[in-house]
């Protein structure tokens, strides 16, 4: 935060695809940006950050980790003592993962700054300029929103010059100024159908309303979370894809389902447009995908209903075939774990959600990371209404997603009907769970529905520490100590 920040921006050459093959280049805030050319760069930056392998929770899918969705995954030596310890939460505020985390993230705040504060002075088409300056509102709110959630009070950086010795700013105080971005942005922002294809996967006005309704979730702000998860549903720019597997698959890109995702291409490294999201979590040994993190639990497993489709879609279990592949699997993991009571841990298994058609590691670079999906609104559009006394309105958009996951088949997932408002409220958390299964929402959801403790205590969570993380060590050293650690940390 106390540095002089250079930008790296890995820019686009193509003037009509803003995710084709960047280019690199070094570029100060004093001759940078300037012209309407470099204002569509700037933008652009922005959207190449979400790429970065830090901005995926420093690499690996911690979050999950923590959650009972997975298992560290990989092969049991295999980051045993860095990502193993999110397993059983005795991670520590020195893990690289954490420093990783939040300085991808700041920096993507930094980018979104200069957009934010340079392009208002260029003279440019005014319209374009006010959509620019939307995005990265959107972009800077949706990189706060992560910041807030994983360390509570982070210092709140609005300029590209920040003053040194920033403090932590209040919680509440970033919720705020997350809504007003996102307000700013719907504002600013034109409808997904009003982007050429070109442009597909920039922000828009439903993703800005789609992301304001899941923060007035996580504040309690049930009226609010109602008011703008309907407004999503009732644009008509969104829906369900017919097969739950393609609203993370290749052919759902950019597709009815998808409210916000990052786009990527088919090579490793993020300068050639890769994004290492899911080769972390790719198939390891047979094929070569990937490094086999995220591992789903048995405990994941077995909560499906019996029939769900979305239990085949979601897990690659070994001996599958997908895309004419057969899942073999990597000679260096026990195809299954036990502890010294002989009790079943694990099975060696993988995220099917990442799964791009291909047999070498290049392609599994080319998945669309899913932020927000059409099925989360309907499934948030669910809980609001049901917290604001509409049980009748919260069903609908519960069996609607029910409905899509069962694909036909009338045997399975039958109807919810119950009107009762507690037993409802665990039923929609239960069919977020399914749904959105090791897609980096579970962990976050139990946090604010106040099921962590009961839920991951025997995993390890201890409740008033775990609900943050800790302030990276390195970010502490900077400060020379004056900032307080998150609770529970200093231990």
């Amino acid at each position: 935060m106390n540095k002089r920040f250079l930008y790296v921006l890995l820019l686009l050459t193509s003037c009509s695809d803003f995710l084709e093959k960047p280019l690199q280049g070094e570029l100060t805030q004093e001759t940078f940006p300037r012209t309407e050319n470099d204002a569509l760069l700037a933008t652009n930056a922005m959207y190449n950050m979400l790429r970065s392998s830090g901005f995926h929770q420093g690499l690996f899918p911690i979050l999950d980790i923590m959650s009972d969705d997975a298992r560290k995954g990989s092969n049991p030596g295999d980051g045993a003592s860095t990502v193993g310890t999110y397993d059983n939460f005795t991670h520590i505020p020195t893990e690289s993962s954490l420093n990783t985390w939040w300085s991808t993230l700041y920096e993507g705040v930094k980018r979104a700054n200069v957009v934010i504060e340079k392009v208002p002075l260029i003279e440019m088409d005014a319209a374009l300029k006010a959509r620019y300056i939307g995005e990265a509102h959107f972009i800077r709110a949706l990189i706060y929103f992560d910041l807030v959630r994983a360390w509570g009070d982070v210092p709140l950086v609005t300029t590209v010059t920040p003053e040194r010795g920033m403090e932590r700013t209040p919680a509440g105080e970033i919720y705020d100024f997350i809504e007003q971005d996102l307000l700013l942005a719907i504002d600013a922002l034109p409808e997904k159908s009003q982007y050429g294809s070109a442009d597909a996967g920039r922000a828009t006005k439903g993703a800005a309303k789609g992301l304001l309704a899941k923060v007035y979730l996580f504040e309690n702000d049930f009226l609010n979370a109602e008011r703008y998860a309907l407004e999503v549903i009732n644009s008509g720019e969104y829906d369900l894809m017919s097969s739950f597997e393609d609203a993370n698959s290749k052919a759902g890109e950019f597709g009815d389902e998808s409210v916000f995702e990052i786009g990527a291409l088919p090579f490793e490294g993020l300068g050639n447009g890769g994004n290492q999201y899911a080769n972390v979590q790719g198939v390891r040994g047979t094929p070569n995908r990937g490094w086999g993190f995220n591992r789903p639990s048995l405990d994941l497993q077995n909560s499906f209903e019996t029939g769900d489709p979305r239990k085949e879609a979601t897990i690659i279990f070994l001996g599958e075939v997908l895309d004419g592949i057969t899942i073999g699997g990597d000679g260096g993991t026990p195809d299954e774990l036990r502890d010294a009571n002989n009790n079943l841990l694990e099975i060696e298994c993988y995220n099917q959600k990442v799964w791009t058609p291909g047999s070498d590691v290049p392609t599994q670079h080319d998945h669309n990371k899913r932020i927000l999906r059409y099925a989360d609104v309907l499934l948030m559009a669910a809980e609001a209404l049901n917290e604001n006394g509409k049980p009748g309105e919260a069903l609908l958009y519960l069996n609607e997603v029910r409905e899509r996951a069962r694909e036909g088949n009338v045997s399975v997932l039958p109807e919810i009907t119950s009107t009762d408002k507690t037993l409802l409220r665990d039923i929609i958390q239960e069919e977020r769970r399914h749904e959105l299964a090791l897609e980096g929402h579970r962990f976050w959801d139990l946090l604010r529905t106040g099921k962590a403790q009961e839920v991951l205590g025997p995993l390890g969570f201890i409740a008033g520490k775990h609900e943050l993380l800790p302030i990276p060590q390195s970010e502490m050293d900077l400060t020379n100590n004056t900032w307080e650690q998150n609770p529970g940390w200093n231990q």
